[in-house]
């Protein structure tokens, strides 16, 4: 199923919606306008944006049951809930002038998701909706454009009434050894390996694999642990029930230029984040305006921002978000959770407790 599909499954109402960014792309957003029990109030419900993260869709936010879908789990709290997905994944292939086979349509980073799809997504939820102001949840990648994005762009972050950020990342020297491995590979094996374009798209193979062989107690299990070895796995946490769902599910594709940025920041010793370096001073003063590209700084981040954040997490590691907490001004809250890693932020069956019933009350007390 796609996720219009997946959501109307559940019996909820569905609907979607095609943005085009500055530079092209054509974004795939879909929206829960309701919950299944407060469909007759005709009052402006307030809105909350789902942001999803690395090689992920839209759908990882309602692929739990609806009682431990964050997506779900709003729409009946009484919210009007948008779910985004980046360019180059599954859901968001297509461009205006260029087709997904061609090299160029693949020559963009997170730098792009903050600059054109953050802005095209939100300033039309807010147009559509008619809500001046939304509240933004973004997990790992989602956390990560929302935070350049919003220190950057003013205008963009005054619509912003508040940014939970789950599993935050930003500063990645702590990465987890498994993960700096695979991404400390070379950037020229990379480029043999996937030519240039794509990384891991959602393919037939993914959807065989998660619906027939992975849907079995022990083959949950292996198959599991191999899909989530980059991100971290507890069986004891998640619904097992669900393994052919995930994995039918993800991953979802991305750019090989997207990985090799965050190979870039991985190296970076300074413990910063830059935009993506093209290796030449002409092709970053293209893109960058400048030889050396361009730091970004959480310093103007005027968002009121609270953080979850999981001890055990590989990619976003306690370390970093340790470092990254003193750069964000307006922090008005931070939960460390011992036993999360990567992926509970999203398909944990604590989840909803440790996390989701803490933003509905953040939310109801600073609307």
């Amino acid at each position: 199923m796609n996720v219009s599909q997946i959501i109307s499954y559940w019996g909820y109402p569905n609907e979607e919606y095609q943005v085009v960014t500055e530079d092209g792309f054509i974004l795939g957003i879909n929206r829960i306008p309701h919950g299944k029990k407060n469909s007759n109030s005709s009052a402006p419900r307030p809105v909350v944006f789902l942001q999803h993260g690395l090689l992920t869709s839209a759908s990882g936010w309602i692929s739990n049951l609806p009682n431990n879908s964050l997506a779900f789990i709003l729409a009946d709290a009484g919210y009007d809930v948008w779910m985004g997905n980046n360019r180059g994944n599954i859901f968001s292939r297509k461009h205006l002038y260029l087709p997904p086979d061609s090299k160029e349509f693949w020559e963009f980073s997170f730098d792009e998701m903050a600059k054109y799809d953050l802005p095209a997504s939100i300033n039309f939820i807010v147009k559509k909706s008619g809500q001046e102001h939304i509240h933004y949840v973004g997990h790992s990648q989602g956390t990560l454009s929302a935070f350049i994005a919003f220190s950057s762009i003013p205008e963009l972050a005054q619509k912003i009434k508040n940014f939970f950020a789950l599993a935050p990342v930003i500063y990645m020297k702590y990465i987890n050894r498994l993960a700096s491995l695979i991404l400390r590979i070379s950037s020229k094996l990379y480029k043999i390996i996937f030519g240039k374009q794509e990384v891991l798209p959602q393919t037939i193979f993914n959807r065989i694999a998660g619906t027939t062989l992975c849907n079995h107690y022990i083959m949950d299990i292996i198959c599991s642990k191999i899909n989530f070895a980059l991100f971290g796995f507890d069986p004891q946490s998640l619904n097992l029930s669900c393994t052919d769902v995930y994995l039918s599910q993800s991953p979802a594709g991305s750019s090989l230029q997207n990985i090799l940025h965050y190979i870039q920041a991985i190296r970076d010793v300074r413990k910063v984040l830059r935009a993506y370096d093209y290796g030449n001073h002409t092709q970053n003063m293209k893109h960058s305006e400048q030889p050396i590209p361009p730091q970004y700084s959480m310093k103007t981040l005027n968002v009121r921002t609270a953080v979850w954040y999981g001890l055990q997490d590989n990619l976003a590691d306690p370390l970093d978000v340790q470092f990254l907490l003193p750069d964000i001004p307006n922090l008005i809250y931070v939960k460390s959770l011992p036993l999360y890693n990567h992926i509970d932020f999203l398909f944990g069956c604590k989840a909803p407790w440790d996390i989701y019933y803490e933003i509905i009350d953040i939310i109801r007390n600073n609307p």
